[in-house]
Parts: C-alpha cells; sequence; structure tokens
C-alpha cells in the first residue's frame, strides 16, 4: 500500500474551471486600486468596455 495519490485516486473527481480565451468574466465586486486609493470596482459598471483583469494572487505588493 502506497502513501502517494495516483491518477485514478481522482478519475471521478470534477476538473477545476480554467478559463479560456472566449469564455466571459463571471461578474463580481472586489476591492482595486483607483487613482492611488482603494475603491469597490464593479466589473458589470464596465460592461461593453474592454476590461484588463490584472491580480497577483497571494501578495499586496502595490504594482
Amino acid at each position: 500500500m502506497s502513501n502517494y495519490l495516483t491518477v485514478e485516486d481522482f478519475a471521478n473527481e470534477p476538473l477545476p474551471f480554467t478559463a479560456s480565451r472566449d469564455d466571459p468574466a463571471p461578474l463580481f465586486t472586489a476591492e482595486a486600486i483607483v487613482n492611488g486609493e482603494i475603491q469597490q470596482v464593479n466589473l458589470e459598471d464596465y460592461r461593453g468596455s474592454w476590461v484588463v483583469l490584472f491580480f497577483y494572487a497571494s501578495d499586496f505588493t502595490f504594482v
């Protein structure tokens, strides 16, 4: 008996979601830096506009 997991151990588990190029972004509200201040932004407010979503998980370094 092995202590290691194998591919077969996950055969019936759903795959995690991974976005593709043509997938719409889910609507959300989040804190963001806007003009040097933290503000709430709502993706719905930008409907019909080009939007670039940028995040750096697990870090709060201002870029």
